[in-house]
């Protein structure tokens, strides 16, 4: 017999909740067949069986809470099997889906639009690429051998991306191992909490996920359809108005600089002139009611998993002393650049281009040249990063998380759009990996998306930056020419960057903001 332990969930995460068991003493499970649904502060993840055999006993029933390497469950394998169930027991850690990408988010293959924009081939852009060490800087300056920052894209770059292969995880497809059974069986502890809180069942609503299951979009397009009066969603008009949402917000709506806990829209983007209106099913998310019981001026809301988890790091930031470096940045480039490729991006890649790429990609490179800022902090002092890895808040119905994008600085445009559209479609679809979190040394925030001009983030400590980009809106703004100032009404989107006070002060933050609002302004000049 082998014993099954609670795998590490993440880098900061001690414990888990077993969420459902996806199997029942006597199922066969075939190896890395997902075995159980575990829920955590940052993910719900389906974990997968470490080998073959049989499920002959679990240790912790569903709702129990249970730390990091704790025995879970016991397995017969095979080989026990055939040799008549003798063995004695032994801990298995459960193996991380093969499936996964063993350092990044994302493996993506495409043809890298800087290098092009510059005559030059195109690099591999795995996450586990070597890359050269970064330079070491000390007294919160940069050295003079950082490397330069790569130029931004032209015109010409967006016409020679290459199709990408995009490392998903595992599918669901609300069916049971032999392709069979019950299609709502496999609903994720959030949908059947989200039914519970709205007081529906499961057979009220047609699923548009694999074989049918319910996913959380269908149970509040079901609530939205209930709220105005109108028909639900037919299987293939929801099914495609998901995946239209999916492809053309491609922005991660966040709120992770805020403390503020207010559901965010799952797809769309702001309506302002310099971005694309929300498609019809861009709607947000309608708010859980709450129920009063008789005569009750007041009731509890118990704080789920990921509720718990967001207030404990919320407390543990704002132990990091905060500043702040606000910069305006003139994206008139950026927004004709974007308008006039949009179309044929989308029509050659089948999901729109959206502006935080551009801004992940800016600021990677920014942190090559500030690297003090690509570090995260401890007690000992400052720990500089080689790599670049940058978190993209992501807001999702009972919170945010943020995911990392792994090496983002050898990532083109198209291989940040690729990756940042497909985790934030697995967060809102509840299918992260394990490996999407940890890691981190910097953080872009895209509170825009939600409509505001100025946000102080909360930094994702350890880290000791967060930048967040806020909405594009047209303002008057004075511009010089030979012939002298003129006032002219030009796309204008504010930056906030956070910085902890401990490892860089306002001179430094303002350096790195400047080559990110440098790098952004020159997008298709020339």
């Amino acid at each position: 017999m082998a014993k099954v332990t609670m795998p590490q969930l993440g880098e900061s995460v001690a414990e888990g909740t077993i969420g459902r068991w996806l199997k029942q003493p006597g199922d066969t499970v075939a190896k890395y067949e997902p075995l159980l649904e575990v829920i955590t502060d940052k993910v719900n993840a389906e974990v997968p069986s470490p080998f073959a055999g049989v499920l002959k006993e679990i240790l912790a029933e569903e709702g129990a809470t249970v730390p990091n390497d704790a025995e879970i469950a016991v397995i017969e394998t095979e080989d026990e099997a055939l040799a008549g169930g003798t063995g004695a027991p032994a801990p298995v850690a459960l193996e991380k889906d093969p499936s996964a990408s063993d350092e990044g988010t994302v493996a993506v293959e495409p043809a890298n639009l800087d290098a092009a924009a510059q005559g030059q081939p195109a690099q591999a852009s795995g996450g586990s690429q070597e890359r050269p060490a970064a330079t070491a800087a000390t007294g919160g300056s940069a050295t003079s051998s950082a490397p330069a920052a790569s130029a931004p894209p032209t015109a010409a770059a967006m016409t020679s991306t290459a199709s990408a292969a995009v490392a998903v995880g595992p599918g669901s497809n609300g069916q049971g191992a032999d392709g069979h059974g019950d299609p709502n069986a496999r609903m994720t502890p959030a949908v059947r909490r989200l039914l519970r809180e709205h007081g529906l069942e499961a057979a009220q609503i047609q699923g548009t996920g694999g074989g049918g299951r319910i996913t959380r979009e269908d149970v509040q397009a079901y609530v939205e359809a209930v709220r105005t009066g109108t028909a639900p969603a037919t299987t293939g008009s929801a099914n495609g108005a998901g995946t239209a949402t999916a492809s053309t917000q491609g922005q991660p709506a966040s709120q992770a600089a805020s403390t503020q806990p207010a559901a965010a829209p799952s797809a769309g983007s702001q309506p302002t002139a310099a971005q694309p209106a929300p498609s019809r099913g861009a709607k947000a998310p309608a708010a859980a009611p709450i129920n009063f019981p008789p005569g009750a001026d007041e009731v509890l809301l118990p704080m789920t998993q990921m509720r718990k988890g967001i207030a404990a790091q919320m407390t543990r930031a704002l132990a990091a002393p905060h500043a702040y470096v606000q910069m305006e940045v003139d994206v008139t480039r950026l927004v004709r650049f974007r308008e006039t490729n949009k179309a044929g991006y989308q029509a050659k890649e089948g999901i729109s281009l959206s502006f935080v790429p551009f801004v992940v990609k800016a600021s990677a490179e920014a942190l090559k040249r500030n690297p003090t800022f690509n570090a995260t902090w401890s007690d000992e002092g400052l720990v500089a990063k080689r790599r670049v890895n940058i978190g993209v808040a992501v807001a999702v119905d009972e919170g945010l998380i943020v995911p990392v994008i792994r090496d983002a600085d050898t990532l083109s445009i198209h291989g940040l759009n690729l990756a940042i559209t497909d985790v934030a479609n697995r967060a809102r679809a509840n299918k992260l990996r394990l490996d999407d979190f940890g890691g981190g040394t910097f953080t872009v925030d895209n509170t825009g998306y939600l409509g505001t001009n100025l946000v102080m983030p909360i930094l994702n400590v350890p880290e000791v930056g967060i930048v967040t980009m806020e909405a594009i809106t047209k303002r008057p703004v004075v511009v010089s020419t030979e012939d002298g100032d003129h006032i002219a009404i030009r796309p204008v989107m504010n930056m906030v960057l956070g910085i902890d006070h401990r490892a860089n002060d306002g001179a430094g933050g303002a350096a790195l903001l400047r080559d990110i609002k440098a790098w952004l302004e020159s997008v298709g000049r020339g």
